[in-house]
């Protein structure tokens, strides 16, 4: 993220901002699953109020003896219970009934005596969906007398209206919730989440423009959180990371200057060559008996030479990939002269016929030349390449019979000029293989054998 980037994350579209909708629409969704029993309960209790009214009017048609009130009463008991009909069962007694002019049709007949929870929903949606001009026949027992079933014929507007006005009130205190809600998250969060993690950006960034300047690194707090580990971590690895370049630049600046030494050293020691192929060729016995050793060693120091300029150059060229097979590389090594090495050296090829990998022929043929030059020089007189697949990769193995390698050499086995097993070694063939095998996304390691050295190649499987 660069620094534009950074301005561009600001209180409308960073995380703060997310965070805030989040929550307020979490909560308003939480209100709904709440509102919806909530309304269907409030649709019940209605109705059975309905009722409750109606058996309170309808009791006054056992006062006169005959069950009979004046027009004008019963136009007031059924305006006051809400209904336009009114029908009152008892047990072991005739029905009273108490009624108007009647509407011209019933739509909907509702038991109250069978609640169910999803029915009670559904009603409640269709209900509100509607326009609130039918009219319904509500049955219920009395909540006096759970005997006592009471009959009522009511208009569903007054119902909806009040269905209605519940729900803006319901609406108005869940966006209260939910904003204040979402405030007292989005300031706790914010304070301890976004907060800090803005801090942690910032410094990634800024300790990315100059992580040689010291004062860009991170200042850890003391929370002991999984912010406060975050924040120690990037410390460490701020602080880890610019003693890293700080030793890559003292290097880069070492070994400029040794590739120029190195340079003039070769054309030293190239010199020093002619003399000693002269000395070969004196009459003294002692000087033809000290110049091959003399030129043994003048041979070692232009190996060395040539193989650290190489090693300090820009690095290995990329991969250049080709599908072929691996046995058929196997064989053109063992082609190879290796009898000046070992007299009697066997390459013991066991790799199948149906191993194809794709890799840069030529640097994989340079691994395995070097393996297999590294195990004869050491005194093995047969080294056995095989392969088989191993979770997505192809695994070579070359194991020789050798004495095996030193606990000090595998310690640095792989760590440039401190890996060296033999006498004027220079220790780079090892580092430089693990870079060839890691250019093709596969890796080396020294493997476990009872006698004898075995390293273990992988490549990522060909597909198909």
């Amino acid at each position: 993220m660069t620094g534009s980037d950074m301005r561009s994350v600001n209180r409308f579209t960073g995380l703060s901002a997310r965070l805030l909708l989040l929550t307020i629409a979490f909560v308003m969704l939480s209100e709904i699953f709440i509102y919806a029993p909530s309304v269907g309960r409030f649709r019940l209790v209605y109705l059975k109020e309905r009722v409750a009214a109606a058996h309170l009017a309808s009791l006054a048609l056992e006062v006169p003896p005959d069950n009979l009130v004046s027009a004008s009463l019963r136009e007031q008991l059924l305006d006051h219970a809400g209904s336009f009909g009114i029908v009152l069962r008892r047990p072991a007694s005739k029905a009273l009934m108490l009624s108007s002019d009647m509407p011209p049709r019933i739509d909907a007949t509702f038991d109250l005596r069978e609640e169910r929870f999803f029915p009670l929903i559904g009603q409640a949606v269709v209900t509100l969906a509607g326009d609130g001009k039918r009219f319904l026949r509500v049955i219920g027992t009395s909540p006096k007398d759970p005997s006592v079933v009471v009959e009522t014929v009511i208009s569903e507007t007054p119902m909806r209206d009040a269905m209605l006005d519940y729900s803006g009130r319901i609406l108005a205190l869940s966006i209260m919730i939910s904003l204040m809600t979402a405030s007292l998250v989005y300031l706790s969060l914010h304070w301890l989440f976004v907060r800090p993690m803005r801090g942690i950006t910032a410094s990634m960034v800024s300790f990315r423009n100059d992580p040689e300047d010291g004062r860009r690194m991170m200042v850890p707090g003391g929370r002991r959180d999984e912010i406060g580990v975050a924040q120690r971590e990037l410390a460490d690895m701020q602080r880890d990371l610019r003693a890293a370049l700080q030793q890559k630049a003292r290097l880069a600046a070492l070994g400029f200057a040794v590739t120029k030494i190195n340079h003039d050293l070769r054309n030293i020691l190239s010199t020093a060559k002619l003399v000693s192929d002269h000395m070969g060729e004196s009459d003294d016995p002692k000087v033809r008996r000290v110049a091959p050793t003399l030129l043994g060693a003048i041979d070692r120091a232009v190996k060395l030479c040539s193989e650290t300029l190489g090693f300090s150059r820009d690095g290995l060229p990329p991969p250049e990939l080709s599908r072929f097979q691996l046995r058929d590389l196997v064989v053109e090594l063992g082609a190879e002269p290796w009898e000046a090495l070992a007299a009697g050296a066997v390459l013991d090829n066991q790799v199948g016929d149906n191993y194809e990998v794709s890799a840069d022929r030529s640097q994989l043929f340079r691994v395995l030349s070097n393996l297999l030059r590294n195990s004869l020089e050491a005194g093995a007189k047969t080294v056995t390449v095989s392969a088989h697949m191993a979770g997505g990769f192809v695994e070579i193995r070359v194991a020789d019979d050798g004495p095996g390698l030193p606990k000090k050499v595998r310690e640095n086995l792989f760590q440039p000029f401190a890996g060296s097993g033999r006498v004027g070694g220079t220790g780079l063939g090892l580092p430089i293989a693990r870079d060839l095998m890691r250019g093709h996304g596969g890796e080396i390691r020294l493997g476990e054998a009872a006698s004898g050295t075995v390293f273990i190649l992988s490549l990522p499987a060909v597909e198909g």
